[in-house]
């Protein structure tokens, strides 16, 4: 079973820039899609970002053009840069690796999740 690792969360004043990092463990993280959710405090957790095992991405609406995933398959490792940060964008931030390859917009695509990182802007 993978085993993911997020760090980089921290606190950013509105306007700045985060990037946060998912480390796997296991040997065939480079076959799996990847993706980023977040929680804030009293909502539902969200999709953010996913990334496949090819390169190919997509996004939430709330964060295109200005948040980035990207994946070093070297490394096991995928990333989240956030830019143009916003407090809305508050949250614990958690990746996860799918199971499928379709629908990774949704979170009955992913069975792996780690801890999460908190990310916090202020206004």
């Amino acid at each position: 079973q993978v085993q993911l690792v997020e760090s980089g969360g921290g606190l950013v004043q509105a306007g700045g820039s985060l990037r946060l990092s998912c480390a796997a463990s296991g040997r065939t993280f480079s076959s799996y899609a990847m993706g980023w959710f977040r929680q804030a405090p009293g909502k539902e957790r969200e999709f953010v970002a996913a990334i496949s095992w090819s390169g190919n991405t997509i996004y939430a609406d709330s964060v295109k053009g200005r948040f980035t995933i990207s994946r070093d398959n070297a490394k096991k490792t995928v990333y989240l840069q956030m830019n143009s940060l916003e407090p809305e964008d508050t949250a614990v931030y958690c990746c996860a690796t799918a199971s499928r390859g379709a629908g990774l917009g949704y979170q009955d695509a992913y069975s792996n999740w780690g801890q999460g990182a908190q990310v916090t802007v202020s206004s």
